[in-house]
């Protein structure tokens, strides 16, 4: 059994417990302890309380003595991320912004079948280099939880070899990755068949293996007049839904029908919803599904932000995501978007706090993360300041000093 560890003291722990899932939350709701100190063992945290009172109560503890003023909360968790991927997309970007629309980049080569193209090209190890750089970027930035899809592969034997080295990548990065299976992505330039062919071809050949190997219990779709309609996915998501994986949806991106059919078959998560009107916002807050934010991808398009204001005060549950990729979104900062989501939203810094940790952790059915709390993951973050508004009010600007996984320092600014 690990020995019992308190680190701190924090001027300030954000701890996120006992804050609603659904809804909006004001800045005086946030439970905000004073020099505080956290106790931790078996990757776990124990408790939580002042730090020199638990310094008395646990005479003779090991203590990681901190030294300064820092804020403490959750390690970040980003939801929906593609970062496991071949090439780039940087001549994408600047004819996107050169004013060529997206047929014009898709003809002279771009687009997501660009990056499908260099993906396969690239062998599982440089995926893993790739994916493993990435990840141990975002691990800096604070984020200790990352989602990664699978989605440029496009079939069996290239799907597989993406989650694969997402698997792979897992085992030697200090965040803990989440797959997701996302073969769905669209229609494979060079598939012969129909959509509903290809959709039956991967639900028969790759949903078992994923099971048999555990590769991932996720399964995303992208939802889309350029993609798959409702009717087609439909049988698709019966299919995983009776094999016993979890739902999520690339909904409601540039036209709508994703966010219904994700309230359809009970999905964990409705990510994207930059065209959501109120009739889609309203039949997500209504449902058990979480509305996930990407403003990654807005800042990336120069299009409007997901209504995120909206969901909140209709009554929905708003988790805030990067969607690092390398077309759409490849900034994949996600403290600086969600902080800037904030901004043109006017999300409270607690509804933006809670939309990177406990929500997002609701977004990727994960009990134990998200909050500080007797029985969670030790994974906490500290920055160097006594006022948490300090880290929202830098925009992205104020990175993490520390980084604590499983109560493990794995990240000290000071030592790097």
């Amino acid at each position: 059994m690990n020995k019992r560890k308190l680190i701190g003291p924090f001027k300030q722990i954000i701890s996120m417990a006992g804050l609603s899932l659904k809804g909006a939350i004001s800045d005086h709701q946030l439970p905000i302890l004073e020099d505080g100190g956290i106790i931790v063992a078996d990757g776990k945290i124990q408790t939580i309380g002042n730090f020199e009172a638990l310094t008395k109560k646990f005479e003779g503890i090991e203590i990681q003595a901190l030294k300064g003023n820092h804020t403490c909360m959750p390690g970040l968790i980003d939801s929906h991320t593609h970062i496991c991927f071949g090439g780039s997309r940087a001549k994408d970007y600047a004819m996107r912004n050169a004013g060529k629309s997206y047929l014009d980049i898709a003809k002279s080569g771009g687009g997501i079948w660009d990056t499908v193209t260099q993906t396969r090209k690239a062998t599982k190890e440089e995926l893993i280099k790739r994916t493993t750089k990435l990840a141990n970027r975002h691990l800096k930035n604070g984020v200790t939880t990352i989602e990664v899809k699978s989605g440029y592969g496009l079939s069996v034997d290239e799907e597989l070899k993406m989650l694969y080295a997402i698997k792979e990548t897992n085992t030697v990065v200090s965040a803990d990755l989440i797959p997701t299976c996302l073969a769905a992505h669209m229609l494979p330039k060079d598939y012969e068949g129909s959509h509903e062919d290809y959709l039956l071809e991967i639900s028969e050949k790759l949903f078992p293996i994923l099971k048999e190997e555990d590769l991932t219990n996720r399964i995303d779709a992208f939802v889309e007049e350029s993609a798959f309609s409702a009717a087609q996915i439909a049988p698709y998501f019966e299919k995983a839904k009776a094999m016993g994986f979890d739902i999520t949806v690339h909904a409601d991106q540039f036209s709508t029908s994703g966010s219904k059919v994700a309230v359809d078959f009970k999905a964990i998560s409705a990510d994207h919803l930059e065209a959501s009107t109120p009739k889609e916002i309203e039949l997500l807050a209504k449902s058990d599904v979480i509305a996930t934010a990407l403003p990654g991808a807005s800042l990336g398009l120069g299009c409007d932000f997901t209504p995120a204001r909206q969901v909140l005060d209709t009554g929905g549950a708003l988790a805030i995501a990067s969607d690092h990729n390398p077309g759409s979104a490849p900034m994949g900062d996600l403290l600086t978007q969600a902080s800037i989501l904030g901004t043109f939203e006017k999300l409270s810094n607690a509804e933006v706090l809670a939309g990177i940790t406990f929500r997002a952790a609701a977004a990727l059915n994960l009990k134990n993360k998200g909050q500080l709390a007797e029985g969670f993951a030790a994974d906490f973050i500290g920055f160097h300041t006594d006022d948490y508004q300090e880290i929202l009010y830098n925009q992205g600007n104020l990175k993490p000093c520390m980084v604590w996984k499983n109560g493990a320092l794995v990240f000290d600014k000071h030592k790097h």
